[in-house]
């Protein structure tokens, strides 16, 4: 009985593993992820500071499971803490049928990570493209003021927001489909 109910456990606890890491990331900022926190986006936090301008770069990746092109609209723009900025991702499907992407990102050095608040992005959402289809898809953000007040954040001028898009079926553990040339 006592091994059989270890087994359950710790069954229970490698499904549980996944949600509870990205509670904690979400929760700590730990690897980049940013802090998605409500109070974070009150009307206090969206005065823009003028004193120094942060360069936010883009990035974008595709699995191989994934037919798609999918790139940053802009490569770059200079923010101030407090300001809101919004920018686009475009996707389009090279593939022959439906297919479904999710896209994960993540935010470097990962100690600004606590400070990149995200409004509206298409992150952990599904998204559906035709073939051929092609999709605007918009990420709404803010750095937040208290990024000037931090000694760690002084000698950071330039933070990268980089989204990669993975096949959503083969996410799930289905057959992967297979791209077509």
């Amino acid at each position: 009985m006592y091994t059989a109910s270890i087994f359950i456990t710790m069954i229970g606890i490698s499904y549980a593993a996944v949600p509870l890491y990205r509670l904690f990331c979400a929760n700590t900022g730990f690897n980049g992820t940013p802090v998605i926190d409500r109070g974070r986006f009150g009307p206090e936090r969206l005065v823009p500071q003028d004193t120094r301008r942060i360069r936010i770069t883009f990035e974008s990746n595709t699995s191989d499971t994934l037919p798609w092109s999918f790139k940053p609209e802009l490569r770059e723009i200079y923010v101030v803490p407090g300001e809101t900025a919004l920018t686009f991702y475009k996707a389009k499907s090279k593939a022959k049928t439906d297919i479904i992407g999710i896209a994960t990102y993540n935010v470097t050095p990962y100690r600004a990570g606590s400070y990149f608040n995200k409004i509206q992005c298409f992150c952990f959402e599904e998204q559906k493209l035709s073939p051929g289809e092609d999709v605007d898809m918009p990420v709404f953000f803010f750095i937040d003021p208290d990024f000037l007040d931090d000694p760690l954040m002084k000698d950071v001028n330039t933070i990268t927001l980089s989204y990669t898009f993975f096949n959503s079926q083969y996410a799930n553990g289905l057959k992967p489909v297979q791209p077509q040339q």
